[in-house]
């Protein structure tokens, strides 16, 4: 084993090491080009085309023209001033693997008012800053894209499948999960001619907010369908007893939470047939379960439907007997056959293996995987908490000013304590 992790990493390292010589001898790298280029940025695209060096490299030297035509480098917050104070694009938090999660909701108005390249550009900045809270174990983001903001199908899908195809062209490997909220009505039609050709197509899923509790906590275990009636609330028990048309039971005063109730046979309602406290003339005792107490008089049988002391004589008269046939012959009770159970064979049918998955259609798969990530949709947006998570440049000109007075600042004084 240890033998084949070694050369598993040798050639893991001779292929990064082939794919940056080929980058150089296209065109020498810039500084800015080096560090992106690093081993988890090139192992990422060697995995996205299936560890081929020579398509690796075309497509990295793609990303890096891309990345110098858009200008990634000078992007700023202050450039998006206004989508930041509505929140079209931002991130919302991280997920229990400290994923960033990453909402988009882009207005069907926004592409009338701005350019193609500025709508690139608020997504482009949006991503960079998801990578940029990144921890370093972690590669990989999650988008939710409301789409409730769209009237139009066909236009939230030239947004939906732009995007889409400008990650999975440019930050290969980088999404987890990407969740379409609240389509348009045609959006799913037009999705299913068109997601054969969209590379991220099986990591995207539609999902209804409809299908989601407004007032859904998931700390709460009394939110979940039918948690509340298993539970028992000593503050609405009603200590002594209570008689139903069926049994009667009884809370016990202790109010024990496993087992606070216990049942009787004995009918203590007044509208039964039968007494229910026992008496000189009755020699049956108290009302007891019956097939009389459980179901009405109209479905009783007539024996049930008399009084108790007059079954005897119906038992004789009311029901006639049928006399039985006389047996002719004697039969061997070896030579009768019982069929049997048959065994289960060895060679099952193929459908078994895929009985539970027929069960769980899509959309409760797709419901149940965006259950984590619904806190973070529902979540309200604050503009001075997701600037909180930028990093210079990205987070504007007044963190790059301060963060250069304050170096100013400190020069100066290690000047004027070397003076003193």
């Amino acid at each position: 084993m240890g033998k084949k992790d070694q050369k598993s990493e040798k050639t893991e390292s001779e292929r990064f090491e082939a794919v940056l010589h080929l980058l150089r001898k296209q065109a020498p790298l810039s500084l800015k080009q080096e560090k992106f280029c690093n081993k988890a940025c090139v192992e990422r695209f060697l995995k996205s085309k299936g560890d081929n060096v020579k398509k690796a490299v075309k497509q990295l030297r793609a990303c890096l023209s891309w990345r110098e035509s858009v200008g990634i480098g000078h992007l700023i917050a202050d450039e998006f001033s206004a989508e930041l104070t509505e929140g079209m694009a931002y991130v919302a938090g991280h997920d229990e693997e400290s994923r960033p999660v990453l909402v988009f909701r882009i207005k069907q108005d926004y592409q009338k008012f701005h350019s193609q390249k500025m709508l690139t550009r608020l997504l482009v900045f949006t991503l960079e800053v998801a990578i940029q809270t990144m921890p370093r174990n972690v590669e990989q983001f999650v988008i939710l894209f409301d789409a409730s903001f769209y009237r139009s199908g066909s236009a939230f899908m030239n947004m939906l499948v732009g995007t889409l195809k400008m990650i999975a062209e440019y930050y290969p490997g980088r999404v987890y999960k990407a969740f379409v909220i609240d389509p348009p009505s045609l959006f799913s039609y037009l999705w299913k001619g068109v997601r054969s050709f969209v590379e991220l197509a099986p990591l995207t899923k539609m999902v209804s907010s409809l299908d989601f509790d407004e007032s859904m906590d998931f700390n709460d275990f009394s939110t979940y369908q039918g948690s509340s009636s298993l539970r028992f609330d000593p503050s609405t028990a009603k200590i002594g007893s209570c008689s139903s048309s069926r049994f009667a039971f009884t809370v016990s005063p202790h109010l024990d939470s496993l087992k606070p109730w216990y049942l009787t046979f004995t009918d203590t309602s007044a509208s039964k047939v039968g007494p229910t406290t026992p008496s000189p003339s009755s020699l049956m005792g108290p009302a007891r379960i019956s097939p009389l107490n459980a179901r009405s008089h109209s479905f009783a049988s007539p024996i049930y439907r008399t009084p108790r002391s007059n079954i005897n004589n119906y038992k004789n008269g009311l029901f006639p007997s049928t006399p039985l046939p006389q047996k002719t012959q004697k039969v061997d009770p070896t030579s009768i056959y019982h069929p049997r159970t048959p065994k289960p064979s060895f060679l099952q049918s193929p459908a078994l293996f895929f009985k539970k998955e027929c069960h769980v259609s899509k959309s409760e798969k797709s419901r149940d995987s965006f259950l984590p990530f619904l806190k973070f949709y529902r979540r309200p947006y604050n503009e001075m908490t997701y600037k909180s998570k930028m990093r210079p440049p990205l987070s504007g000109l007044i963190s790059i000013v301060s963060a250069q007075l304050n170096r100013r600042h400190a020069s100066v004084s290690q000047r004027f304590d070397q003076i003193n």
